[in-house]
Order: C-alpha cells, then sequence, then structure tokens
C-alpha cells in the first residue's frame, strides 16, 4: 500500500515538476541517474568504511549548493571530533530534489534526514506527510537547548513546517523577501539620488539610464528563471495584490493587471537588456556586475553571490526595497523560512539523526553560518550572538516590517502553466492581461475545487486575514 501511494505521489510530483520547468527530457534523466547513482555510491563507500570503525552513518540529502564549502568543512569537524560514535554522510542533489527524495524512499534508499526549506522548488510538505515519507519532530524540539537556539516553539507556520500541530522541521534562516540590487553609477548620472519607489518610476529610470546608455547599456535586465517571482511578485505583495484569497478560499488574479500593464512598459520603451529573458540567473548576474545595465532585482542571497562568486568591482551598488504601485505598502511581501532538516520515517537509526539534526541547528553551528552571510538569522537568540559586523552586504537586506510569513497557499493539481509563466507572457506581451487572468482564475479555481471534491486537500480559509500582518489570522480548512 505504502509503495502504492508514493507512485502515485512520484508520479504527480514529476509532472508538475515537468510542466513548470518545460520537461527535462533525456538530458534531465541522465542527470538525474547520474546524481542519484553518486549519492548511492558515496553512501556505500562510507557505509563500508564505518564498518571498521564502529561508527553509524546518518545520511543526509541537501539542495543547497551555495552554503556547501562551510556546510562540509564543520561536518568534517563533526567527524573527527563527536563522541556520539556518529558520521555524517553529506549528498548534494541539485536535480528534481523532492522527486529524487520520494523515489528514494520507495525503493529504500532515503536519506535520514533533509534539508528543506519554504522556498524548496517543488517541495509540497503535505504531500511527503500523507505518505508517510517523514516523521513529525514534537518530541525532539522540546529539548532545551535545542529551543533556546531555535526558538523552535516559535518558528511553527502551517503548511509550510507543520500540519495540525505536527512539526515536521524547524528553520535556522531566513531569506529576505525580494530588493533591488542596482548599478549606483548609472543611477546617478540618470539625475536619481534615490531609487524610485513606484513602479512606474522604475519604468522612467530604466528608460533614462537605456537613453544614456546608447546601446552600451540598458535600464533593466531580466532572466529565464521564474522573472515574474524574482521581484515584481513582490511589487504586487506590497501593493496588497496576492494571488489567493484568504477570505473566501479561492485564487482571484485579477488585482495583478494593473502591474502587468505597467511592467509591460519597460518592454514597450526597449529598456531591458537584450537576450536577458532568455538567460540563466548567474548568466545576468555576470552582466550586471560588467554594468551592461542598471537594475537587478533578487533576494538576500545575492549579498554573498556579489561579495564573492561574482565580487562587483567596477562601481558602486545599492540596495533598494521593492517598489509598490503607488509608493505605500498595502500588504507583506513574502519572505521563506529556511534552512531547516526533516526525518525520513524509514531511518533505521532515528535518535542519532536527531542529533545530527541538532548539530547543524546549535549555536556553534549557526554562528559561523550566518556571519558567512549564507541566510539571515531567523531566531532572535542567533540575532543576538552573531557578530554583525562580519555579515558583510547582508545588513542591507535585513528584514523589513512588512516582511512575513504567508499561510501556505493550498497545492493544486494544476494542468498548464503556472500563474508566474502566464503573468510574465503577458508583461512581455504575448499574451492581454485580460486573456491571462482570465485564464488563471479558471484554471486555478476548476483545479483547486475538483482537488477538494476528490479529497486531495481542503479550503484554506482566513476570515479575519489581514495582508499586512497574514500569519497572524486565524486559519480554518473546509471543504
Amino acid at each position: 500500500m505504502r509503495k502504492k501511494m508514493v507512485s502515485i505521489l512520484l508520479a504527480g510530483m514529476m509532472a508538475v515538476s515537468l510542466a513548470g520547468c518545460g520537461g527535462g527530457g533525456k538530458a534531465q534523466e541522465k542527470t538525474e541517474e547520474k546524481t542519484e547513482t553518486k549519492a548511492e555510491e558515496k553512501t556505500e563507500s562510507k557505509a563500508e568504511n564505518t564498518k571498521s570503525d564502529e561508527k553509524t552513518v546518518i545520511t543526509v540529502w541537501t539542495q543547497d549548493r551555495h552554503d556547501s564549502e562551510y556546510v562540509e568543512s564543520k561536518i568534517e569537524e563533526f567527524n573527527t571530533t563527536n563522541d556520539k560514535g556518529i558520521e555524517i554522510v553529506l549528498n548534494v542533489i541539485t536535480d528534481d530534489y523532492p522527486n529524487m527524495m520520494a523515489l528514494a524512499y520507495s525503493s529504500g534508499t532515503a536519506p535520514d534526514i533533509a534539508g528543506v526549506g519554504g522556498a524548496t522548488s517543488g517541495f509540497d510538505l503535505k504531500t511527503f506527510v500523507e505518505a508517510g515519507i517523514i516523521d513529525p519532530l514534537n518530541d525532539y524540539i522540546k529539548d532545551e537547548e535545542y529551543e533556546k537556539v531555535t526558538e523552535a516553539s516559535k518558528l511553527q507556520f502551517e503548511g509550510i513546517n507543520m500540519i495540525n500541530g505536527n512539526v515536521y522541521w524547524i528553520p535556522t534562516g531566513m531569506r529576505s523577501g525580494t530588493r533591488i540590487e542596482y548599478n549606483k553609477d548609472l543611477v546617478e548620472k540618470a539625475g536619481y539620488s534615490e531609487f524610485p519607489n513606484t513602479l512606474d518610476g522604475v519604468v522612467e529610470l530604466a528608460d533614462k539610464i537605456t537613453k544614456d546608455g546608447n546601446g552600451t547599456y540598458y535600464g533593466v535586465g531580466f532572466t529565464s528563471s521564474v522573472p515574474f517571482n524574482r521581484w515584481l511578485e513582490g511589487t504586487a505583495e506590497t501593493s496588497g495584490i496576492f494571488r489567493y484569497d484568504y477570505k473566501t478560499g479561492t485564487f482571484n488574479f485579477d488585482g495583478y493587471k494593473p502591474i502587468i500593464e505597467t511592467a509591460h512598459k519597460f518592454f514597450e520603451n526597449g529598456s531591458v537588456f537584450p537576450g536577458s529573458t532568455s538567460q540563466g540567473v548567474d548568466a545576468m548576474r555576470a552582466q550586471f556586475v560588467e554594468g551592461v545595465f542598471g537594475i537587478w532585482g533578487n533576494a538576500s542571497q545575492e549579498a554573498g553571490v556579489f561579495t564573492s562568486q561574482f565580487p562587483i568591482d567596477k562601481f558602486d551598488w545599492g540596495v533598494a526595497e521593492v517598489p509598490s504601485l503607488d509608493g505605500t505598502r498595502k500588504g507583506a511581501q513574502s519572505i521563506q523560512p529556511q534552512k531547516g532538516y526533516m526525518m525520513f520515517s524509514s531511518s533505521k537509526n532515528k535518535d542519532k539523526a536527531w542529533e545530527v539534526i541538532k548539530y547543524f541547528s546549535s549555536e556553534e553551528f549557526l554562528k559561523g553560518y550566518l556571519e558567512a552571510g549564507l541566510y539571515l538569522p531567523i531566531s532572535s537568540y542567533m540575532d543576538g550572538v552573531i557578530d554583525k559586523t562580519k555579515t558583510g552586504r547582508l545588513a542591507d537586506f535585513k528584514l523589513t516590517d512588512y516582511e512575513s510569513v504567508y499561510p501556505a497557499v493550498p497545492a493544486i493539481s494544476l494542468e498548464g502553466d503556472d500563474y508566474g509563466t502566464v503573468i510574465w507572457r503577458a508583461i512581455m506581451g504575448d499574451v492581454s492581461a485580460d486573456d491571462a487572468i482570465t485564464d488563471l482564475n479558471k484554471r486555478y479555481n476548476e483545479a483547486l475545487e475538483n482537488d477538494i471534491k476528490l479529497g486531495k486537500l481542503k479550503r484554506v480559509v482566513i476570515q479575519d486575514f489581514d495582508p499586512l500582518h497574514p500569519g497572524e489570522g486565524t486559519i480554518e480548512y473546509t471543504e
């Protein structure tokens, strides 16, 4: 029965994943096969070595690459110094992460624990819980030292890391909402002493930068990777626009029309760096660093990227809050709790797996991690412990009073392109705003009602929902 359920889960998740990324084809299949084989070989090798030194191997999967140097160094330190008889084996799974976890569970090769965050692409907590893949950590997180450092009792978000009172992972870091990173030299040359706080103002600035560049540099750069969600969705959220109406428990995309029509002017004016919409994120970061466009948008990970991965040394760069439609804040900008670890139900060494989770969540581990600027601190305890002079430009991404974690939106079985893809097509002018909105309202709500009818999910309703404080309302689950 369990294998049947996981097979259904895997098929559904693969369909969603392929729809979201346009399909992976044979190249993706080869990548997944290579990744899985490499993970198995590494685990088997470590397991053989374990027999001689009588240590228990705890396997850990993660999708993160940006912090691998620090994490691997701390794992090596733990493996050589711990007195718990534990050896940690880390595998970085970069492709199709949720599907790989489901596949490993169904085949009996799952890790003991796996890293997860609120923004882990394709991961749906409810699906994993209902399939019995992961165990709740309620009893473990009562540990006094763990609670002191993580403040676990305060960091429980329905549908994100908790379902019906059962907690499956605790975040140890936070990614900010999106910000605007901009070339100060180009902005000042265009006659601006401050970055605009309205979307129309940013459109005008991008136009002026482009005209100043006269074909040598442009106003704004985008990317082929979730271009709408990267920063324009933050503009919508802070303008009080959100895809799900929590009060009625339905999807509603009507409010996106002015966002679409205003952002379309970037393309009408020729302010977008040519070819940027077909380039990946790193390719566009590299172009921004070279000064070929003036405006870029992304969250707090850019602090580290533009310090070490693609260091900016040709100009001064600034960080501004995303603009809203009219310069005021009518809604919270979505932020995501990050860097937690969930325990697989198939683990044969759960108490020792917990010791590894506890180590990754310890003050010793997190102090260096957060001071390296890899994430913002999420607990007030760690925020007070770290030396913020060491975090560099991460200070420019500190959380604002209007950023908040939204309750999880129902994970529907959607057919066709997702909202970010459709809205971006409308911004580029490939489809009208009205047609895009009509299509999204129809498909999303049909999928919602069908999933409710089939018993796959329940409607999320918050009668007292406040868009500026989305996490403070009373959540109800209805048929």
